[in-house]
C-alpha cells in the first residue's frame, strides 16, 4: 500500500495515499478498536456532519471569514458526501474518547482533501485548504459534533416513525379482522370479563399511536443547536453573527427548523435533550415489549396454554422436542426492547457524567441513541411483516373459554348484587359447574333474564340495565 506522511501535535504518521481522511483519523483508527461499529455504518450520521460543515462554510463565506473560492470548494465536497460519496472514508469506531474530536476531525480531513482536489491540488496540501483553519473555521468539536448527531437523530427518527406507523396499521387490520371474535379478558392472569379479539388488537394499536406524538415532540427539542459557541460557548474565534447565520443556513439546506441556542455556554455541556429523546425511545420499547409479551401468552400452547391466537411459524423450536414451534419474532423484539432500555440507562449515566463546560461522554450517547433508533425500527418492521400480518385467531376455542368462565358472573352484579354473585362464583369454582347452571338452580334469575345478562355480546360495552 502507498502512503503519504502527515503530521499533527504528536508527530508524523503514515496515512494511506488514496484516503481522504488524514492523520487525526488515522490516530483514531489506531486507538479505538472497541465496538466494531463504524461511523460509516450510520450513513445519516455522515450526511448530517457534511450538512453542518456545508452550513458553516456558507456562513463563513458570507461573513468574510474564509476566502470564497475555498468556501465553494468545501461546499462542493460536502454536497458530494450528502449525495453518498466518500462514506467509507469515515471508518472510525463509534466508541471513542476525546468528546467527539475524532469524528469532527474525520469530517474536516475528508472535506479538506476532497476540496483540495476540486481546487486542483493533491491530498495533504493543507496550506491551500486546511481541515482546521478552513473547514473547521468558527467551530470547535464542541459545537459541530453535537449539532451533527442531533441532525442524525432527526433524520433517523423519520424512518422510525414510519416503521411505527406501519406496525400500527397492521394491528388495525387485525383489529378489524377479529372484531366479531368473542374472547375472555384477563387481569392479573385471571379471568375478568369478555371482550373481542378486535378490541384487544385495537388497544395495541392505540397504545402505540401515542408514541408517534411523543417521539415527534421530543425530536423538536433537538433543533436547538450551539454552532458558533466554539470551545465552551463564548464564541471565541467565530465572527459576530455566526451562530444565528449558521443556524439559518443549516435550516435552509436541510429543510429543518434549526435555531441558535439563546445561551451557548449553557447549551454546550447540556445533554438534557438527549435524555428526553432517549426516554421517548425507552417508552416505546417498554410498550412494544409488553405487546410482545401478550402475543406470546395468547399464543401459548398449542394444547396446554391459552392458544387463542396462532403466530406464523418461523422456525423449528427445539433440537430435541419434535413439533415444537417457538414465538421467535416476538422474542427477538423483546430482546431489542431490553437493549433500548439498557441504552437509555447508559445515556442517563453519560449525561450525568458531564463536568463544567463540556460533557465528554457524548460519543456513547450518540452511539446508544443511534443504535436504539435503528434496532427499534428494524424490530418493528420485522414484527409487522413476519408476525402481525400472519396472525390468525381460534374463534371457537376463545368463545368456549368465555362460556365456561367464572368471570362472566361480573355481569350479574347489578342484577343480583355483589354478595350473591360472589357466592355463585365460589360455588362454580369449587364444583366445576357453570355459572349459568348455578344461577338457574338457585332461581336467582329466570332463564330469559339470565340469557340476556350473560350474552357475551352484551358485555362488550356500557349499556343501560
Amino acid at each position: 500500500m502507498n502512503y503519504r506522511v502527515e503530521s499533527d501535535l504528536l508527530g508524523e504518521l503514515q496515512v494511506p495515499a488514496d484516503a481522504y481522511y488524514g492523520v487525526q483519523t488515522q490516530r483514531a483508527l489506531n486507538n479505538y478498536k472497541i465496538s466494531n461499529t463504524k461511523m460509516c455504518d450510520y450513513p445519516d450520521y455522515v450526511i448530517a456532519i457534511a450538512y453542518v460543515k456545508w452550513a458553516a462554510a456558507q456562513a463563513n463565506k458570507e461573513l468574510g471569514s474564509i476566502d470564497g473560492t475555498i468556501a465553494d470548494a468545501i461546499i462542493a465536497a460536502c454536497k458530494e458526501i450528502v449525495e453518498g460519496k466518500y462514506h467509507n472514508d469515515f471508518p472510525i469506531d463509534m466508541m471513542q474518547g476525546g468528546a467527539g474530536t475524532s469524528v469532527n476531525m474525520n469530517a474536516n480531513e475528508v472535506i479538506a482533501n476532497r476540496a483540495l482536489e476540486i481546487l486542483g491540488h493533491s491530498k495533504g496540501e493543507y496550506k491551500f485548504c486546511s481541515p482546521n483553519d478552513h473547514v473547521n473555521c468558527a467551530q470547535s468539536t464542541n459545537d459541530a459534533y453535537p449539532t451533527a448527531f442531533r441532525y442524525a437523530f432527526i433524520r433517523l427518527n423519520k424512518g422510525l416513525v414510519e416503521s411505527l406507523k406501519g406496525l400500527i396499521s397492521a394491528l388495525r387490520v387485525k383489529s378489524e379482522e377479529f372484531k366479531s371474535v368473542i374472547k375472555m379478558g384477563r387481569t392479573q392472569l385471571q379471568d375478568a370479563v369478555p371482550m373481542t379479539a378486535g378490541q384487544e388488537f385495537a388497544a395495541f394499536a392505540n397504545n402505540l399511536e401515542e408514541e408517534i406524538e411523543n417521539l415527534e415532540f421530543n425530536v423538536k427539542m433537538l433543533h436547538e443547536i450551539n454552532m458558533g459557541g466554539t470551545a465552551i460557548g463564548t464564541g471565541l474565534n467565530a465572527a459576530p453573527g455566526f451562530p444565528k447565520l449558521c443556524a439559518q443556513r443549516l435550516s435552509e439546506i436541510t429543510g429543518e427548523n434549526f435555531f441558535a441556542a439563546p445561551d451557548l455556554i449553557e447549551a454546550t455541556p447540556d445533554t438534557g435533550d438527549y435524555v428526553s429523546y432517549s426516554g421517548a425511545l425507552k417508552r416505546l420499547a417498554v410498550k412494544l415489549s409488553k405487546i410482545c409479551n401478550d402475543l406470546r401468552l395468547l399464543a401459548s400452547g398449542p394444547r396446554c396454554g391459552l392458544h387463542e391466537i396462532n403466530l406464523p411459524p418461523k422456525a423449528p423450536g427445539s433440537s430435541i422436542m419434535p413439533g415444537k414451534v417457538n414465538p421467535v419474532i416476538p422474542e427477538v423484539t423483546n430482546q431489542v426492547c431490553f437493549k433500548v432500555i439498557g441504552n437509555d440507562t447508559t445515556v442517563s449515566f453519560a449525561a450525568e457524567a458531564g463536568q463544567l463546560q463540556l460533557n465528554v461522554m457524548e460519543p456513547v450517547i450518540a452511539q446508544c441513541i443511534m443504535e436504539s433508533i435503528t434496532w427499534l425500527g428494524n424490530a418493528m418492521n420485522t414484527l409487522k411483516v413476519e408476525c402481525i400480518e400472519g396472525i390468525t385467531v381460534n374463534k371457537e376455542l376463545s368463545l368456549n373459554m368465555v362460556k365456561n368462565s367464572i368471570g362472566i358472573v361480573t355481569a350479574l352484579n347489578p342484577i343480583i348484587g355483589y354478595k350473591a354473585s360472589t357466592k355463585v362464583a365460589k360455588e362454580a369454582l369449587e364444583s366445576g359447574r357453570s355459572v349459568y347452571d348455578i344461577v338457574l338452580e338457585q332461581k336467582l334469575l329466570t332463564k330469559e333474564q339470565l340469557d340476556k345478562a350473560l350474552d357475551p355480546t352484551q358485555m362488550l360495552e356500557s349499556h343501560n340495565l
